[in-house]
């Protein structure tokens, strides 16, 4: 073809990647195998999809391989593949830019720093782009299934690439990497052949090594998923959570089994060890394959699990749906609706069997997945009862986390409720005024910081029969279980004290208004004078803050003010308070406390220039 080539520049996240990959980020370069006969894979996978429904593709043979083909004396390495196979288009978007979602987030937690950035990247998998960890340039030959033109992309990984057409017999994709000096290792033989049946002898595609005129199948060529556990050694697994989920870790958990009976279908999950840096991504899709009898359906199979499992990768392999299954019939089809079922009752029973067998690696797991598996009480009310083992919470009077279990376990006499409070921080829940109570009187209170929080909290009533409340709601009263550490004063002394507060609390509400909902004494304080509470029944303030944040509330409803009875401050007013024109005389003092409340619960002051000329007058005043 006549068509001149045409030189384009990599997108600038392309290039980061590219300078770091191409400075041997890995230690073990021999990775960039795997990913580029994974990637063939995938094609294979596609065009088998695509042929059920336009057998026109398949033309030229259905039979799919993978042949790899060293050549020393050009110092080149090809990986050729009879699968989809891409156009000018596809060249460009896929190896050109970087579409994958959350790939800002990932640049942007780059260090610099070889070593701490290998673990993003290992994340983030690189794919194609592994190539130039061995290779000084690349070629790419490529034409798509039921087109007739073929393309050539080449770069040296230097910021630009060029895209030209070309001549081409058959579909499919050729990628020729000019191998470096000083890496001759992978132009040899035995070293392919160790390679591919280390990391690539799951792969259902047989990979061919062609040298010398001679070829030799290298890998097993079969599902792995559709042999017997007993058959697949620990290695082998691994290998393939690299493969499925395209990743670099280590699997933290494998659940492989196969559902029998009214339906029938196999399982191969995994839970990864380190956690996706775009997990909380909104463009984040399922990692979990489904196949139709060993052949690929989709990758996007956000209908197989619920989106608070998305943090899982593998395949699951159906013998009772159809193969020709369009997007559309999975979302409503009943047999992907009990297959659905049948998983995450599966992955549940496995957690809650990690959890108590291995309680130490179950908290790992939970520090990784503990955010995303909670939005599940929330989503799924009929599980609540089996998820809620499976929840651990950081809570007051504890170094790490606790289970709802322990909770009840240690509950104090007499306390009926799950006491909880919902924040940004643990560290900053910790100094909250609203736990003071609770702490005094060895209660313990979950602090709840994951967004999702705010909202399973409301729908879960109870566990055990122990309702959830939160301390910030104005009605959670302590007085029954408050224990007495000083000495009582006489009734005459008690009664001038409340009649004091109480005249006290009086002028507060004159001087405060409709800044407040209402002003009460509280049982929950014991070194703070005052504290901002929600009415019973209210959002939370952390939910008020949430809202505003992002533009979902203008007007907040106005919060009850608590009041300790037996702070010096508190005191030293109510004794003011009797006075004529109390109101006037102590109306800056009374309005520093309501900002005081503010400003510990994280909220901006309504008018920071009054709050700085209040305090200026009390400091003047004192």
């Amino acid at each position: 073809m006549s068509a001149a080539a045409e030189t384009l520049s990599f997108q600038a996240e392309v290039g980061k990647l590219l300078d770091i990959v191409a400075h041997a980020l890995y230690s073990n370069k021999e990775i960039f195998l795997r990913e580029l006969v994974s990637n063939a894979s995938d094609a294979c996978d596609k065009l088998r999809l695509e042929g059920l429904t336009d057998p026109r593709l398949l033309e030229g043979g259905a039979e799919f391989r993978i042949t790899l083909k060293p050549d020393k004396e050009a110092r080149t390495l090809t990986i050729s593949d009879n699968g989809i196979g891409m156009n000018r288009a596809d060249l460009v978007a896929n190896l050109g830019t970087i579409a994958k979602s959350g790939t800002a987030e990932f640049l942007s937690r780059l260090s610099g720093d070889a070593k701490k950035d290998a673990g993003l990247i290992g994340q983030f998998g690189v794919g194609f782009y592994s190539s130039y960890m061995v290779a000084g340039k690349v070629s790419v030959d490529s034409r798509r299934a039921g087109e007739v033109e073929g393309w050539r992309w080449i770069s040296d990984g230097q910021g630009s690439f060029t895209v030209e057409a070309i001549d081409l017999p058959a579909r499919g994709t050729a990628i020729t990497l000019y191998i470096r000096d000083g890496e001759d290792e992978f132009l040899d033989p035995h070293r392919l052949r160790h390679i591919v049946k280390t990391y690539s002898d799951h792969i259902a595609v047989p990979v061919v090594l062609d040298h010398e005129g001679k070829e030799e199948t290298l890998n097993s060529a079969s599902a792995l998923w559709t042999r017997s556990k007993n058959e697949i050694s620990k290695e082998q697994y691994k290998e393939f959570y690299h493969h499925v989920g395209h990743a670099f870790d280590e699997p933290w958990m494998t659940i492989h089994y196969r559902a029998e009976g009214a339906l029938e279908y196999t399982g191969l999950l995994f839970v990864p060890t380190m956690k996706p840096f775009d997990l909380f991504n909104p463009e984040r899709k399922s990692k979990v394959k489904l196949y139709v009898k060993r052949v690929f359906i989709t990758d996007d199979g956000h209908e197989l699990l619920p989106s608070w499992l998305r943090f899982l990768k593998g395949v699951v392999d159906s013998s009772d749906l159809p193969l020709n299954i369009s997007r559309e019939m999975l979302q409503h089809n009943p047999v992907l609706a009990k297959m659905r079922s049948g998983l995450v009752k599966r992955v549940l029973t496995e957690l809650k069997k990690r959890a108590e067998e291995e309680p130490e690696q179950y908290l790992a797991f939970w520090s990784n997945f503990g955010a995303v598996l909670k939005e599940g009480l929330y989503e799924e009310p009929e599980r609540r009862d089996e998820m809620l083992d499976l929840m651990r919470f950081p809570a007051t009077g504890e170094d790490g986390v606790i289970s709802l279990a322990r909770y009840v376990e240690t509950m104090q006499e007499g306390q009926e409720a799950i006491y909880t409070l919902t924040g940004d921080s643990v560290e900053a829940l910790k100094k909250s005024p609203l736990i003071e109570g609770f702490a005094a009187r060895g209660i313990k209170v979950l602090l709840l910081t994951d967004p999702v929080d705010e909202f399973w909290v409301r729908g879960v009533h109870d566990y055990q029969g122990k309702p959830f409340k939160s301390v910030g709601e104005a009605g959670a009263d302590l007085s029954k279980l408050a224990t007495k550490d000083k000495q009582d004063k006489p009734d005459e002394e008690n009664k001038e004290g409340e009649g004091q507060l109480e005249k006290l609390l009086g002028v507060m509400k004159s001087v405060l208004g409709e800044a407040v909902k209402d002003v009460r004494r509280s049982d929950r304080l014991t070194e703070s004078a005052v504290c901002l509470v929600a009415a019973e029944g209210e959002m939370s303030l952390h939910m008020e803050r949430m809202l505003k944040a992002h533009k979902q509330m203008d007007m907040a409803p106005a919060r009850v003010l608590e009041v300790n009875p037996s702070h010096p401050v508190i005191l030293r007013l109510a004794g003011q308070a009797q006075e004529e024109g109390a109101v006037e005389r102590l109306g800056a003092r009374i309005r520093l406390l309501l900002d005081q409340a503010r400003i510990v619960e994280g909220d901006p002051l309504p008018d920071p220039h009054d709050f700085a000329k209040r305090l200026a007058a009390v400091m003047l005043e004192g």
